[in-house]
């Protein structure tokens, strides 16, 4: 069985782009593999968030996650903060990383141009941090984004440079975890080709019926089909993604059926079936999300039992760093 680990950011709630995505790929894998799933809280004070705020973050999206699927009896979910062996490790990691290369990261040099006023020594470090969360576990495989896979690269220098520098090999050089095939592009509102969060084109899981039919009403369209058979531009082919995913396929052979003929002023029927068909698709999870979410005894027992498990392993493993630095009990 191989070791997986992947990160959760506190940040904002889940929609259905994580839903059909990234979701599907950490139940996939926790059916496999020796999941180590956190959230990573520390990551987020890069940006000095509001504490009250970070809170409010982590409980969402421990609740949103366990609402989903994630068993913490099959995987290891837990709080990066939980796991102090992550900052010792940290402190170790940083003593294989170069000011050049760090400065040379994309997210590094996009988030300093951003916010001038805070580039802060957390900030360069980041990647090293991401690195550390691998780690510290010695993992095997990682799901990565396409906007993750620099770091990626990072961590396996990190460990490669590591085994080379003590003549060990003990570090694993940690792949990207391939996303299984039933995983959907899930499409935004506003007629692009990616549901997000930063887009705010997003239908998030705790969206109530009324906000919705708001969003599915307020859906970029075109004029109509220009005639039989015609290709569908962007906006109208992303409703029928969406359609096909919580609609029943007569539902979408209609509405396919009114394309294909040409027909007209039908558009407003079809975002009346999507918001209802997408209602009752998040219902049952919303209803979840808010009962997790408010039986604090279970988040804290979730969380507790992940931390002792992650610190379990996370401990193995800083110990043997330790050995091999030449930190040992004299």
């Amino acid at each position: 069985m191989k070791t997986v680990v992947s990160g959760i950011r506190p940040t904002g709630n889940l929609h259905l782009g994580n839903y059909y995505g990234a979701l599907r790929n950490f139940l996939a894998m926790q059916e496999e593999h020796n999941c180590y799933f956190f959230v990573a809280d520390w990551h987020s004070l890069t940006t000095h968030p509001d504490p009250k705020l970070l809170v409010a973050n982590v409980l969402n999206v421990l609740s949103e996650y366990l609402a989903c699927g994630i068993n913490p009896e099959k995987a290891t979910l837990y709080l990066q903060s939980d796991v102090p062996e992550i900052a010792e490790l940290y402190l170790l990691m940083n003593m294989q990383a170069y000011l050049g290369e760090l400065e040379k990261t994309v997210s590094f040099k996009e988030k300093a141009r951003q916010n001038p006023n805070n580039v802060n020594a957390g900030l360069l470090t980041y990647p090293v941090l991401m690195a550390t969360d691998i780690l510290i576990h010695n993992a095997d495989y990682v799901p990565v984004g396409k906007d993750q896979e620099q770091h990626l690269e990072m961590t396996r220098n990190y460990a490669g440079r590591f085994n080379n520098r003590y003549g060990v090999n003990f570090f694993k050089q940690p792949t990207a975890f391939i996303s299984s095939e039933n995983l959907v592009k899930i499409p935004g509102l506003d007629g692009s080709g990616k549901m997000g969060k930063s887009e705010g084109n997003a239908i998030y899981l705790v969206d109530d019926p009324k906000t919705i039919e708001k969003k599915v009403k307020g859906a970029l369209t075109d004029n109509g089909p220009e005639g039989e058979n015609s290709q569908k531009p962007d906006c109208i082919a992303n409703l029928f993604t969406l359609l096909k995913i919580v609609s029943a396929p007569e539902v979408v052979a209609h509405y396919e059926e009114l394309w294909n003929t040409g027909q007209s002023k039908w558009y407003g029927s079809l975002k009346k079936q999507l918001a209802e068909d997408i209602i009752i698709t998040t219902a049952p999870i919303r209803e979840k999300i808010n009962d997790i979410k408010n039986n604090t005894d279970y988040l804290n027992k979730i969380t507790k039992i992940g931390a002792e498990k992650a610190r379990e392993s996370a401990a193995k493993t800083l110990k043997e760093v330790r050995t091999i630095m030449g930190f040992r009990n004299l």
